[in-house]
């Protein structure tokens, strides 16, 4: 028997709206960034999504680059939308992206039109998919006008190829103008995805007034510091750990005695308040309401339900959002 739904999985999920926009999103969303990739089990793959949307997440993201190899994770998922997830198409936002390096010569990287139009052509016949409903621009590049980076954003709605669009990675300057550009091509500017944890807040230099001003919705991803904002490293570096594998996004360098002092602090406030730490991460991030989404990745299933009841409990007392502030100094 093929994947069935569970009929209550809007139950406990919560959703926000995203900016200005009628477009809501599940205040816990899923990557795809790792685990999904060529070198990785299809089965598992299958077994993450499936709990995901039976715990309400309709919002699943990847980039062209996603793997690895690169371009895989994006095939992968277009195998278990069509195995598992194709009669629910109309109840998930898929999104995507480029900017970063995907193939040799001038056009695999960056943000001219002909890139960002090549690249989302290939991404769609990777997933199968007739249309995203995000599609974003990677990163800022410097030597391509940002005309012409959002001119192929607005080709791609106006092509079908695309519901919505979105930025990632940029500057709140570069958003603001981006954004700007986007409303007066008459396709205002969706989302942004921006790093943002308790312990990577750049985004409040700023970023997240220009965001409010401009109504554009925000997705943090890494919101648990890649894994940093966990129990995995409170005692050392376990062997199954990404820290202790060949990821070159956290390495054992990065598990210093300075963050497990603090991470041990943060555990305590947060067992007080009843949630693991990486309840309460996620948890801070999503306070207050100026981030729509929370961008999970996850190995099993158990972080993803997690993630999920996080939710229970999200509101914090001064006094705990002092704490954490001193802790992280």
């Amino acid at each position: 028997m093929g994947y069935l739904a569970d009929s209550q999985r809007y139950d406990k999920m919560t959703y926000r709206y995203c900016g200005n926009s009628g477009l809501k999103l599940p205040a816990i969303s899923l990557g795809l960034w790792h685990n999904f990739g060529g070198i990785d089990s299809l089965e598992n793959g299958r077994t993450l999504v499936r709990r995901a949307f039976d715990l309400g997440i309709t919002h699943l993201d990847l980039a062209n680059n996603y793997g690895p190899p690169a371009g895989s994770a994006e095939e992968t998922f277009g195998k278990l939308l069509k195995d598992d997830l194709a009669a629910y198409r109309d109840e998930l936002v898929i999104s995507t992206k480029a900017g970063y390096y995907m193939w040799p010569g001038p056009y695999g990287e960056w943000g001219s039109k002909k890139s960002l139009v090549a690249s989302l052509d290939q991404s769609l016949k990777r997933m199968q998919l007739d249309y995203v409903d995000i599609y974003y621009h990677h990163r800022p590049d410097p030597n391509t006008p940002l005309e012409e980076t959002m001119a192929a954003l607005d080709l791609i709605v106006r092509q079908g190829k695309a519901l919505y669009v979105g930025i990632s990675n940029y500057q709140a300057k570069e958003a603001r103008e981006a954004s700007r550009i986007l409303k007066r091509l008459g396709t205002p500017c969706l989302i942004h995805q921006p790093k943002y944890s308790m312990m990577s807040r750049s985004i409040e230099n700023g970023l997240q007034d220009v965001l409010e001003e401009e109504g554009i919705g925000s997705i943090a991803y890494s919101p648990l510091e890649k894994g940093i904002l966990t129990d995995r490293y409170i005692n050392g570096i376990s062997p199954d750990s990404r820290a202790a594998g060949p990821s070159v996004f956290l390495t054992p360098e990065d598990i210093n005695e300075e963050r497990v002092l603090k991470v041990k602090e943060l555990t305590l406030l947060a067992t007080n308040r009843g949630q693991k730490l990486s309840q309460m991460a996620l948890a801070w991030v999503l306070r207050g309401g100026r981030v729509t989404s929370a961008l999970i990745g996850a190995s099993k299933v158990s972080q993803i339900e997690d993630a999920v009841d996080a939710l229970r409990v999200l509101d914090f007392t001064e006094d705990e959002l002092s704490r954490i502030d001193a802790i992280l100094k």
